[in-house]
């Protein structure tokens, strides 16, 4: 039976898949644990696209390191290669064949790593750190976007050396996605920009941020005919907005919800207010996964406006999550984001990548078939 399988019973039963029924805060879930989980915080996580057989998941981190490994159906993972940058990784994706690794870093460079010949080499330069990197397929060109803390948006063509276009932002680039013809950048300074990627990338539109404190994390989702609608941005203020490019109602269609604090929604108390690290839409069920510093996950139904369920508090942070090409799988990745400052930084704690069968808790609430 495969453990990612629609029935799978996945960790049931009190036995983790390792046959241990202590209770441990380093995995309350009692997830499935990635082999040989990178040596410093984990900044980015993707799993290979729908045209791979096999799933394969790409991490990368403040150890300067990206690493491949394959998910096998029983739920085992095998470290497969890695590559090195000479400062930390900060973002990472694939392109749409599953052949190549486009991987982002501190070091102002992106690099290009065919998992064929497990060969790496420079595809784009910035005057400052990499932030954000995707693949985009056009009906007309494909190329790699780059989103810098030199308040720069690149294009690039991997074969040349120059980009094929620069476009200026009017802050330091925070985080990014696409899906093809949109792609949506945040900013520092609350700034968030819309680009329209058909026949060449243009800006599109600047929307009012939404939220109130700094953004930190960006995701786009579709609408029921797989076209690109809309995003949803998440701040360091423990709070999520959902925003539709053209809504019919834009007062009533577009909405933000509190996230990753200490005691619910319940305001009469004081609060612990954490940063959502990220967040990732399902690719069958449109519902979304958040995670944050307060050290949990959660599922959401943006559609129904509802919390689909909240994970158990793990002893650190979560970093970083995707889901797999199917959805049945979700990773999500444990370690310290710097939220709390140096003196709670422990060299000692490990970083850990959990997988989760995530076929069952992301269904939306009450669909009508």
């Amino acid at each position: 039976m495969s453990l990612f399988g629609a029935t799978s019973g996945f960790g049931a039963a009190g036995a983790g898949v390792f046959g241990t029924a202590t209770t441990d805060s380093h995995n309350p879930m009692k997830d499935v644990e990635v082999t040989s989980p990178p040596d410093d915080s984990i900044s980015c996580l993707a799993f290979s696209p729908p045209t791979m057989p096999g799933n394969f998941l790409i991490g990368g981190s403040w150890a300067n390191d990206v690493r491949c490994w394959e998910v096998q159906d029983n739920g085992q993972t095998v470290p497969k290669a890695q590559q090195m940058h000479t400062g930390p990784v900060l973002d990472v994706c694939w392109s749409d064949d599953g052949s190549k690794v486009f991987t982002a870093s501190c070091d102002k460079t992106a690099k290009m790593w065919d998992l064929n010949s497990n060969q790496a080499i420079q595809i784009a330069q910035h005057d400052g750190p990499i932030k954000a990197i995707h693949w985009i397929k056009a009906p007309s060109y494909t190329c790699i976007m780059t989103g810098s803390w030199d308040k720069t948006l690149k294009f690039w063509d991997t074969r040349s050396q120059n980009p094929m276009m620069t476009l200026q932002m009017p802050e330091r680039c925070y985080c990014a996605d696409v899906v093809y013809p949109m792609a949506v950048v945040a900013t520092a300074d609350r700034g968030l920009i819309v680009y329209q990627l058909e026949n060449q990338p243009s800006e599109f539109r600047r929307i009012d941020s939404p939220l109130k404190h700094q953004h930190r994390c960006v995701a786009i989702f579709k609408d029921k005919q797989n076209k690109p609608t809309g995003f949803a941005l998440g701040s360091i203020e423990g709070r999520v907005a959902i925003h539709y490019i053209n809504p019919p109602n834009p007062a009533k269609d577009n909405f933000t919800f509190k996230c990753h604090r200490s005691n619910g929604t319940n305001t009469t108390t004081p609060q612990d207010i954490y940063a959502v690290n990220a967040i990732s839409f399902h690719p069958v069920h449109g519902t979304l996964a958040t995670v944050g510093s307060d050290g949990r996950f959660s599922f959401w139904d943006k559609d129904a406006r509802t919390k689909l369920k909240t994970s158990e508090q793990l002893d650190q942070p979560i970093t970083a999550c995707c889901f797999n090409s199917n959805g049945n799988i979700f990773a999500y990745a444990s370690s310290y984001d710097w939220s709390k400052g140096h003196e709670y930084y422990n060299p000692q704690k490990k970083n850990y990548i959990f997988l989760r069968n995530a076929a069952e808790e992301l269904k939306p609430r009450n669909k009508k078939w």
